[in-house]
């Protein structure tokens, strides 16, 4: 008989049938042909009535393979049980024999892979919920702590899953699916270990438990959606171990880098934070149906974002899209935030109420007006960045004037801002006047520019000088003196 391969988890392929006109059964080792035709008259005898014999005498077959290590006659015997009560309907009987035959004594790593694997196939077979979830169950307690099944293990686990969310029990789904590290899964392929941390992450949003999403988004690095040669099942991984093919429906790298994304915005939502959702919708709108609306959303949310440098590059960045040449309404927006004039929020808010209505993602809803909120703190924030560059001092009264706030809006939103270390101001209540001070960068900015700009100065003329004498050097035929 053949030695066993314990370590084997995926079968070599089977030498290729001689032309010879056999068919290509025959391609099959002489030894799997005959434990499978002992397995299949044994299988034929149940079915046909006498169904504790045939068991009987497959256990017979299994112990005897088990025993001498067999692998092809242990398998096929194994295997063959289990048609046995799947024909008869039987999937209590099949749920005890699976694990009876798992937990033999001595059983071997193979048979065991190959019986989980043939059980995850029949899982559409089962003739109602209870008992499906009832037969995953099963298989999870038997895969449990066996490395040479984690990754069956783990697409049992998605199955049940997405029964119990199904079933409305989001909490218990979540739960049962954090429980898997698949990214310590050597053998399982890239776009289905990518593909399972985001249902994790979805199944964590829909439970709002966003900070527990994030941490699970962090497992999957934005690199790993960029293109390279994918990595055929079977070769061998940076563990050494051969890689499986992924599971039938599992998305390809575009498709599965949209849905991060996807998912990278909705946190970032539940955050409030409009910058990283501006960058997350950006990764992914070049080429993709609804690509306009997509840069409103971004515009939208650019503008929301307090004013520092990031903010300042991104909205830089949009304004240069070709696209926004079609939305002359969100470009015209762009600009008057880019524009060092001031902004007046009831003429603002008429020109664009309209599409504030249409971007019902972000303008409606639980937060829809924390965000209108948002846009007047920006339009003020705008406003008293425009002043500080124009005034060295101004009466309380006047800057409320030119920021069309009350004068207690207007000294919370200077104070704020004070605050936040984007102004440099000093409020004179008693006078009622607000004096704009130099930032203590800026002196030393502008002292350094200065400085570099008369170096500049000196050295062209220094560049002139050395034209000008070589110039007359030229005309008169005075050889310039060479000192080394």
């Amino acid at each position: 008989m053949s030695s066993p391969s314990h370590a084997m988890e995926v079968e070599a392929p089977a030498p290729a049938a001689q032309d010879t006109g056999m068919s290509s059964d025959a391609a099959q080792s002489k030894e799997e042909q005959e434990a499978q035709a002992r397995v299949d008259a044994l299988v034929a005898q149940a079915r046909s009535g006498d169904r504790q014999g045939a068991l009987d005498a497959l256990m017979a077959l299994e112990k005897s393979g088990r025993l001498s290590e067999d692998l092809i006659l242990t398998r096929a015997a194994c295997l063959g049980m289990m048609e046995v009560f799947k024909a008869a309907g039987d999937w209590a009987g099949l749920q005890e024999t699976i694990v009876l035959l798992a937990k033999r004594r001595g059983q071997l790593r193979a048979a065991v892979t190959a019986i989980v694997r043939r059980a995850l196939t029949w899982l559409d077979d089962t003739p109602d919920a209870a008992t499906r979830a009832s037969f995953m169950r099963a298989l999870l307690a038997l895969t449990e702590g066996r490395i040479h099944v984690e990754i069956e293990r783990a697409r049992l686990t998605r199955r049940l899953a997405a029964q119990l969310e199904a079933e409305g029990k989001v909490e218990e789904a979540a739960e049962a699916l954090q429980e898997v590290a698949v990214e310590t899964f050597g053998a399982m392929a890239k776009a289905e270990k990518i593909a399972f941390i985001l249902e994790q992450v979805r199944l964590c949003l829909a439970k709002k438990n966003v900070a527990r999403a994030q941490i699970l988004s962090r497992k999957i690095s934005p690199h790993a959606f960029d293109a390279k040669a994918p990595v055929a099942a079977g070769e061998i991984g940076i563990e050494g171990t051969a890689i499986e093919p992924p599971a039938e429906g599992t998305p390809e790298l575009p498709e599965l880098k949209r849905a991060y994304y996807a998912l990278m915005a909705r946190i970032h939502a539940a955050q409030r934070d409009h910058l990283e959702r501006a960058r997350a919708h950006l990764a992914v709108y070049k080429g993709e149906a609804g690509e306009e609306e997509t840069l409103k959303r971004v515009a939208w949310l650019v503008v929301l974002t307090p004013a520092d440098s990031h903010q300042a590059s991104l909205l830089f960045k949009i304004r240069e899209d070709p696209l926004l040449e079609q939305l002359p309404v969100y470009k015209g927006l762009l600009d008057k935030f880019a524009t060092k004039e001031i902004l007046w929020w009831r003429l603002l808010q008429s020109e664009v109420s309209e599409e504030m209505a249409a971007q019902s993602e972000i303008f409606g809803g639980e937060d829809g007006e924390r965000c209108v909120a948002d846009l007047r703190d920006r339009v003020a924030e705008h406003n008293l960045q425009v002043v500080a560059s124009y005034y060295s001092s101004v009466t309380l009264e006047r800057l409320a004037q030119l920021m069309d706030l009350g004068r207690d809006e207007t000294e919370k939103a200077l104070s704020e801002q004070v605050v936040a270390g984007k102004l440099r101001a000093k409020i004179d209540r008693p006078a009622g006047t607000v004096a704009f001070l130099q930032r203590r960068g800026d002196a030393a900015g502008v002292a350094l520019n200065g400085w570099s700009r008369k170096i500049s100065q000196l050295l062209e003329l220094v560049e002139t000088t050395r034209q000008q004498i070589q110039k007359e050097s030229m005309i008169h035929r005075v050889p310039l003196a060479m000192h080394s």
